[in-house]
């Protein structure tokens, strides 16, 4: 039975593979279907969808949010987004100018500890989205750090010297939009949330109750115990099933599209459940 892979990412945003080349790796390895969830843009679509039918493998549009709840920060991905989308459209316009502005801030910090990047310098490394990945670049190609690891440790992730906080999008408004397009609102690798029992499924709970439709239970970081709890809190809650890869390209050599780590299946008759499940709540008129 072939496969899917509903979490992918491609040179619009932070992976090292184009559009087409993802697609064309996913009817190498026999997957049926992709989703491109590019981070905070959509502008890899067409050049996919173009390539599914080429290739024949069917394209789900996708997304991937970074998004706030209280204090809590997760990941949204969105399923069956549009190639041209309205609303929505404008809004990953805006968050990828906060970007460039997060970019900017995290360079000046750089400069003041001695290290001067230019911004081009960056931009000549990402043909998409431009984000901490492609500083990361930068900063191994001036041999300020010896690994990419090592730019995340010392200077660029949570905690690093040069790090700066992301705008994160109101969970609840980043729902609204993606349901108004048409598309499912997922709760990408729940083992993130570092919950489970009761606590998780009352936090999931809640999710629901805000028009999150789906659970993303199949990843390559999960554990075959979390990948069971997710499972089976989707069904006790009456939501939806995605999984899927995470791949990067080279910029996470360890993750293999359709495979994750090597153990990674996602049958393709979840994405035939989402889809009826779309169905539900689309209105006349939607794509």
């Amino acid at each position: 039975m072939p496969g899917i892979d509903l979490h992918t990412h491609t040179t619009a945003s932070d992976g090292t593979v184009t559009p087409r080349e993802l697609v064309r790796l996913a009817a190498e390895a026999g997957l049926s279907a992709v989703a491109i969830t590019d981070h905070d843009t959509v502008d890899g679509l067409p050049e996919a969808m173009a390539a599914g039918r080429q290739f024949g493998v069917q394209v789900v549009g996708g997304v991937e949010l970074s998004v706030a709840d209280g204090q809590r920060t997760l990941h949204l991905l969105g399923l069956f987004v549009p190639e041209v989308p309205g609303e929505f459209g404008a809004v990953l316009a805006r968050a990828r100018e906060k970007r460039h502005d997060r970019n900017r801030l995290i360079l000046d910090r750089l400069a003041g500890l001695g290290i001067g990047l230019d911004y081009g310098e960056v931009l000549e490394l990402a043909a998409g989205a431009v984000g901490r990945p492609h500083i990361a670049a930068a900063l191994l190609r001036k041999g300020a750090v010896k690994t990419l690891r090592e730019a995340f440790e010392r200077y660029l992730g949570a905690g690093g010297a040069a790090y700066a906080p992301k705008t994160k999008m109101p969970m609840e408004r980043a729902v609204g939009l993606l349901r108004a397009e048409g598309a499912i609102p997922v709760l990408a690798h729940p083992y993130q949330l570092r919950e489970k029992g009761a606590s998780l499924e009352r936090l999931v709970a809640g999710y629901r109750e805000m028009g999150v439709m789906a659970i993303e239970a199949r990843y390559s970081e999960h554990s075959e115990a979390q990948t069971r709890e997710y499972l089976a809190l989707a069904k006790k809650l009456d939501m939806g099933v995605t999984g899927g890869s995470d791949f990067h390209g080279a910029a996470k050599p360890g993750i293999r599209l359709g495979r994750g780590r090597g153990g990674l299946f996602v049958p393709e008759g979840l994405l035939a459940d989402l889809a009826r499940r779309r169905e539900g709540f689309r209105p006349a008129g939607w794509p």
